[in-house]
């Protein structure tokens, strides 16, 4: 079974992977020094134009010959009731006249395809190593002409269906995402009707997706700790994916407020909400979470443009309150070490939980 330690030009020394984390904090200088340490750094292609994805990439093979990966989101389909996105842009009229910014106007996400086509047309003629996707599966048509480029893909799953859809369409491997995880779920589908909380623990959803196809799996949700990689590792996974770990890294792009707010006890605990971006996303939580979460419809990416402006005025004021905070569920485990200190701490914690488990094992056995 290929694994994804067998991505092309080259192996990562460890199976530690930097998620990709749209929005800044995946930087070329962090998934630089990850790849320098050993781990598989990612590149978030999301919210970029694909002319900037493609600069983003080119100071990243400037800084890194070991293999990285880049992050795409395919384009979103479903039905968004505009009278729903109308009431929540009246719900955030007061937010617009005290950050003093007016709110995005619908006709700004005429399209919603986050300029796919044109990133996947630069990745085919200038390919890297490896491409994840998230919110969907690409063509089986789209994986056949990367994996001919030489690309190794990896869907974004968070259900044993979108797994075996993702196998059928010939991806090589899956990034299976636990309920823990921080930012956005990567589900192919938002179900207005629910608010992401019948999601799955990703222990659990690791065992699920093992036994239902035979993809390598790189698990992610909530990891902080080797020996966190550890058990997922002895749950059926290749890799951990961990992205909350690295953002307080001082080469993370992610803003000041953001870092300072992961280990900060005025923000106690995460949850999901459309508030920020109409879709279901693990944040931490704050006075915007709380005031418009009840009320913000399944829309995405229309709340994310309206909301764009706002949430970049607060972050301007100096009030995370008004920001979306990204966090996994184990965001207070967050160390503000160097990405490529971290990659190696993590390695040795993970070494260290897999040798005891041996020895338990010995002991056991004998």
């Amino acid at each position: 079974m290929q694994s994804m330690s067998s991505a092309p030009n080259g192996l990562p020394r460890y199976p530690i992977v930097q998620a990709p984390m749209a929005g800044g904090a995946s930087c070329p200088p962090l998934a630089a020094a990850v790849c320098e340490a050993g781990g598989l750094g990612f590149l978030a292609g999301g919210y970029k134009t694909a002319d900037g994805m493609y600069q983003e990439i080119k100071q990243l093979r400037g800084l890194t010959r070991r293999p990285f990966g880049v992050n795409l989101f395919l384009p979103q389909t479903g039905y968004v009731d505009p009278a729903a996105v109308e009431a929540y842009r009246g719900q955030l009229a007061g937010e617009a006249s005290w950050y003093e910014v007016s709110l995005a106007e619908e006709d700004i996400i005429g399209t919603c395809d986050d300029g796919y086509e044109a990133k996947l047309a630069i990745l085919l003629e200038d390919p890297v190593p490896v491409v994840s996707f998230a919110f969907g599966c690409p063509a089986p048509t789209v994986i056949a002409r990367l994996r001919a480029a030489g690309t190794h893909t990896v869907i974004t799953v968070t259900s044993v269906d979108e797994a075996r859809a993702a196998q059928e369409a010939g991806a090589d491997a899956l990034c299976v995402q636990g309920v823990e995880a921080g930012g956005h779920q990567g589900t192919f589908r938002d179900d207005p009707q629910t608010d992401g909380t019948a999601a799955v623990g990703l222990l659990t959803l690791v065992a699920q997706v093992r036994e239902a196809v035979a993809l390598p799996i790189t698990a992610s949700g909530g990891l902080m700790r080797g020996a966190q990689i550890a058990a997922v590792l002895a749950a059926g996974a290749e890799a951990a994916q961990l992205g909350t770990a690295f953002l307080v890294c001082p080469e993370s792009g992610a803003h000041p407020l953001h870092k300072k707010a992961l280990t900060d006890p005025l923000f106690g605990h995460t949850e999901l909400t459309r508030a920020f971006t109409g879709r279901p996303a693990r944040g931490l939580v704050n006075r915007f979470m709380r005031e418009h979460g009840p009320y913000a419809p399944s829309a995405y990416p229309q709340i994310h443009h309206m909301t764009s402006g706002l949430r970049k005025a607060a972050a301007a004021a100096g009030d995370p309150q008004g920001m979306s905070l990204w966090a996994g569920q184990g965001h207070r485990l967050a160390r503000a070490l160097p990405a490529g200190e971290l990659v190696e701490v993590l390695a040795a914690e993970l070494a260290e939980a897999q040798s005891a488990l041996k020895v338990l094992q010995m002991r056991r056995a004998s």
